[in-house]
């Protein structure tokens, strides 16, 4: 009686390729927002108070999305000078690597070649350094939440002054620290 070899899927395609002008923007069905309670939509008030609107600080756009579910994710995001980010988690693990740009994360300024790892669900902010940054996001997912989490009323007033004080020098601000426009 002969063995059967077990029948195998190939479980990975072929070698794709990506074009930064063919990124799209990072819709809200790819990142959704949740757990919006009273202080974020207090917080987002006094960002839209200072800023008149929407501030212009930060493009975000996904590069590359694997077409099955619990595939991998790459993400472009360029934060112009000074941009807060409010505090904040995703529910999946997330490695960031700054192509251009610095940032202060905590007590720490990462520059170019740099980059930190983000476990799901844990809380973060940063801030982008005075020439602007810009990071490549890899994900363990191609859908993945955004919560914000733990913003003080005293880290909603500082993003919102940042916001508000920057906003005319973004409008500026038309080529991100690399020198490569990507977000046609």
């Amino acid at each position: 009686m002969s063995e059967q070899q077990p029948t195998t899927e190939k479980t990975r395609r072929g070698i794709e390729v990506f074009r930064a002008d063919a990124g799209e923007p990072l819709s809200e069905t790819q990142m959704p927002m949740e757990g919006i309670d009273e202080s974020v939509m207090a917080g987002f008030a006094k960002v839209m108070e200072a800023t008149g609107g929407d501030p212009g600080g930060e493009t975000v756009r996904c590069l590359f999305r694997e077409p099955k579910e619990n595939g991998m994710s790459l993400c472009h995001a360029w934060f112009k000078s000074g941009f807060v980010l409010p505090r904040h988690s995703h529910n999946a693990d997330c490695m960031y690597y700054i192509i251009a740009g610095e940032l202060k994360l905590g007590n720490q300024t990462l520059g170019k070649g740099d980059g930190f790892f983000v476990p799901a669900d844990a809380p973060y902010s940063y801030e982008a350094g005075p020439e602007g940054v810009e990071v490549l996001e890899f994900r363990n997912a191609t859908q993945f939440n955004i919560e914000f989490k733990n913003n003080s009323e005293s880290h909603w007033d500082r993003v919102a002054k940042s916001y508000g004080d920057s906003a005319e020098r973004w409008a500026e601000e038309t080529v991100p620290p690399s020198g490569k426009l990507v977000h046609l």
